[in-house]
């Protein structure tokens, strides 16, 4: 009897160690699985809490270790201006990805988050990143391959601080230049736009061979998962008004706003973003037919669909007036992931509430978390969870502000280079007695890299490490040549100082968003008009413009001898100078139409009312090294005496 006993306990333990066993393991851990059949077995074994944590992304500001093990949270994210400390460094950064993400994997079934920022110039809210031309001045450079290696360096210097996505490209077609946004747009053009969906494959990685259209891809470590937005028709709403109604009919929305987005898609991107926007009265994030039957079924894109800040709030008027009814509309109309992003227990209750009450069915939760785990699982999340050190050195690394550099030579445009063809006055010449550097933007480097740059709204002064046209101009003359700087010089400077030339910057403040919106305006900065009457009224001047758009230049175009839109060119302002003294020729063509007065607006190529001060695709050319103004007229001189010789000795051979 007592061996009987003893053989079932024995066979019970047996049995119970290949149970154990079995349990262990996990098919969605293990990465030989394929990817469907992982995210069907994870599916299969979570919660509805924890699935409705998939879907919510709540700001850093709010989360901590334990917030994300409560609620199982998804994603976390850096809003503008957002970071662990003043001047963090890439380690800082890194520690508290990591110490989210730890909070992440000790939930029952160790789902990795995801965390995103607003890299939409490089990593723009991280101090000593490298900041790279907005996509206006990209756009300029009509350059698909440089693009796509400025995302290839973007994607390093996001790995470098713990991040794996990136809320970029933003794919907008902007329409109207009032708007706050356009300089986040690459063109008023929508083929140039679908050029530029080449940053995608430089953030994510060249697609494999065979890839499955419509499937997410994000190529390793070095990589970031990447986000257009903001679908759909952002760039053209009524009067250029962000947020506002684009009123357009489906011919024009398709054929203008839509295109970028099937470039997106077959490039492999991992999310998109929906806009604020509407369109004709419909908004984007409670848009049904746009964001499940078109892009979901109709295009067949298989990542996921976040939200933009607050965005299903907005839904009702005012914003949050009827948040439960948000959060229906929104998560019905196919967003799989909503940037909440502080109330986010607000948003859990409340979904929880609409599924259990089969007012969201399951079937639409399922659909949202298995293209968030898609992404995850596509980008190896699950393998690597935790960052580590060892793209801490990409952060600004000197490669990459060479590429910046070169990136904001291709972006110039040369809208005016002397009063005659026959007598160019770019390039400059580095030896000069003396030479005056003006204007409020000349010396600034906050202004130079405009919006979403260390702030939201980005900044005045010396916000981060980079070169500002004034020291880069100091660095390219000769050394024999003094170089006054003053920001709003007065006419007893003009009158004391006898100056060969004169480079006048002005330009825009910062702005980003709504804070940028300009119905009535839209001109450079004060001083800025008084300076260039003043500096180009007595001096040959060229006048540089940093702006995110064009602004009304018009009555002063006939006080310059050149005139060149810098657009908002970023950290590395090196780069100016190499193109204003002849190192490198101007290459940039206007990405959009440069009006002549507010009033034309819209106004756009193609448009019956098309009267520009310079025309899309506007941009004249210089070649490296070749002659433009010479101090004192020398140059024209010798030239005119020694054609007058060589004329003079044929007429005598002739004769």
């Amino acid at each position: 009897m007592d061996k009987c006993i003893i053989s079932w306990i024995y066979f019970l333990l047996l049995l119970c160690g290949a149970t154990i066993g079995e349990a262990e393991y996990l098919k969605y851990k293990d990465s030989n699985q394929t990817i469907n059949a992982r995210i069907e077995d994870l599916l299969k074994r979570m919660t509805l809490a924890e699935k409705i944590g998939q879907m919510t992304q709540i700001e850093r500001k709010v989360a901590s270790a334990d917030v994300m093990k409560k609620y199982f949270i998804g994603s976390v994210l850096s809003g503008g201006g957002s970071v662990p400390a003043p001047q963090a460094s890439a380690e800082d950064w890194i520690k508290m990805v990591n110490e989210f993400q730890k909070g992440a994997l000790s939930t029952r079934l160790g789902i990795p988050m995801i965390y995103g920022i607003d890299a939409v110039h490089g990593n723009n809210n991280v101090y000593k990143a490298t900041i790279f031309p907005h996509n206006v001045g990209l756009g300029a450079t009509r350059d698909p391959e440089l693009v796509k290696k400025i995302g290839a360096a973007t994607a390093l210097e996001v790995r470098a601080t713990g991040i794996q996505y990136a809320f970029a490209p933003c794919i907008a077609v902007c329409r109207d230049p009032r708007w706050g946004r356009c300089y986040e747009s690459y063109s008023e053009n929508h083929t140039i736009v679908q050029q530029m969906t080449d940053i995608i494959l430089g953030l994510q990685g060249d697609l494999p061979v065979n890839f499955s259209k419509g499937a997410p891809y994000v190529g390793g470590k070095d990589k970031v998962a990447a986000c257009a937005k903001h679908y759909l028709g952002d760039g053209g709403t009524h009067d250029g008004i962000n947020e506002n109604n684009t009123i357009i009919d489906s011919h024009g929305l398709l054929s203008i706003h839509m295109p970028a987005y099937y470039n997106s898609i077959i490039n492999g991107v991992s999310t998109v973003m929906v806009s604020y926007s509407s369109w004709n009265g419909v908004k984007m994030h409670a848009n049904y037919d746009m964001v499940t039957n078109y892009l979901k079924n109709k295009l067949r894109f298989r990542g996921f669909v976040i939200s933009d800040w607050q965005g299903i709030d907005r839904i009702t008027s005012p914003a949050g007036s009827n948040y439960t009814y948000s959060v229906q509309a929104g998560v019905n109309a196919g967003i799989d992931m909503v940037m909440v992003p502080y109330n986010y227990t607000v948003f859990i209750d409340d979904l929880t509430s609409l599924v259990n009450k089969s007012v969201v069915s399951m079937s639409r939760i399922d659909d949202a978390v298995r293209r968030i785990l898609r992404v995850k699982f596509t980008m190896g999340l699950f393998e690597n969870p935790l960052a580590d050190l060892t793209y801490t050195d990409q952060l600004g690394k000197k490669e990459h502000r060479e590429l910046a550099r070169e990136a904001v030579r291709k972006s110039l445009v040369l809208l005016k280079n002397g009063n005659s063809s026959n007598q160019p006055f770019l390039p400059l010449p580095k030896k000069a007695k003396k030479i005056l550097v003006a204007g409020t933007h000349a010396d600034n480097l906050g202004y130079q890299c405009g919006g979403w740059t260390i702030q939201w709204q980005g900044d005045s002064g010396d916000i981060t490490v980079g070169t500002t046209i004034l020291n880069a101009i100091k660095s390219t003359v000769d050394p024999s040549t003094t170089v006054i700087y003053s920001a709003n010089p007065d006419s007893t400077i003009m009158k004391e100082n006898d100056f060969a030339y004169a480079i006048v910057v002005v330009g825009e403040p910062p702005y980003a968003e709504t804070a940028g919106d300009d119905l009535n305006n839209l001109t450079i900065l004060d001083p800025g008009p008084a300076t260039i009457e003043t500096v180009c009224g007595k001096v040959k001047c060229a006048v540089v413009v940093v702006s995110g758009r064009p602004v009304v230049l018009e009555p002063y175009v006939p006080l310059m001898e050149a005139l060149v839109a810098a657009w908002l060119p970023g950290t590395e302002g090196q780069g100016v100078a190499d193109v204003l003294f002849g190192d490198y020729g101007f290459t940039g063509r206007l990405p959009r139409t440069w009006f002549k007065r507010i009033e034309q607006l819209p106004m756009n190529v193609g448009d019956s009312h098309y009267d520009p001060l310079f025309p899309f695709d506007f941009g004249l050319t210089t070649k490296p090294g070749q002659a433009g103004y010479s101090v004192n007229g020398a140059h024209r001189k010798v030239v005119k005496t020694v054609s007058f010789l060589v004329l003079s000795l044929v007429v005598a051979l002739v004769l």
